[in-house]
């Protein structure tokens, strides 16, 4: 509520500015907005302000809400001209090749508006800095035949953290090209994932037991904002 409450603020000073022209992306200085609906988001931003490697799921510090973290990246998207409406609390599970184990971390998914790929990377490092994180997942939401396309986010249902960390740690191929994943309270498993690795992912998911929703997939710029 806190992010939509300031999204609605920075949406007043947009349409105010007459910077919404509904006809196209409309630019916002180094931001684009979603023609027609200006709290549309153009960008997932996945992050954490954990410096801590965990490796028991049963760790308490996989409980925390992380509501002041989801404020201070809201404020950091703010300062760049980008919208945060919105984000969801996950929990990431990813494989270590240096710990040869599955890894946890509480973390949130940030739905970001109006904001292009230049604004979104730039975001991602100031996130990155500011909470001491070796990088953090940016995903720039595309048409399927944008040039830029190289990734995909798809959401399962069904799917827990259990389940998930198990077929993970089962299965080579999958941990080397899939890496990791997060699941939110809902049991939904959320990949990001190289567009050249849509059907292994497929396979990985009904593997899992999960069913495969097309309808979920969306295409888009996939990187990992480093220092």
């Amino acid at each position: 509520m806190i992010a939509v409450r300031m999204a609605a603020v920075v949406a007043t000073v947009f349409v105010g500015a007459g910077l919404l022209t509904g006809v196209g992306p409309a630019a916002a200085g180094p931001a684009a907005c979603a023609a027609g609906n200006l709290l549309q988001p153009t960008a997932d931003l996945f992050a954490t302000d954990n410096t801590a490697t965990i490796t028991d799921l049963q760790d308490q510090r996989l409980s925390t809400r992380l509501d002041g973290f989801e404020l201070a990246v809201g404020a950091i998207a703010l300062r760049h001209i980008g919208l945060p409406v919105g984000s969801t609390l996950v929990s990431g599970v990813f494989w270590s090749d240096e710990w040869q184990q599955a890894t946890y971390e509480r973390s949130r998914e940030f739905h970001l508006a109006c904001v292009d790929s230049a604004e979104l990377r730039r975001i991602a490092d100031q996130v990155r800095a500011q909470f001491q994180q070796e990088s953090v997942l940016t995903f720039q939401r595309l048409a399927p035949n944008a040039p830029g396309v190289d990734a995909f986010t798809v959401a399962v249902a069904g799917v827990d953290v259990r389940r998930f960390r198990d077929g993970l740690v089962a299965d080579p191929v999958a941990r080397e090209r899939i890496g990791g994943g997060s699941v939110t309270e809902a049991n939904t498993l959320i990949l990001v994932v190289e567009l050249a690795d849509l059907e292994l992912a497929q396979r990985f998911v009904e593997r899992l037991g999960g069913t495969w929703d097309s309808g979920s997939v969306q295409y888009g710029d996939r990187e990992f904002v480093s220092a």
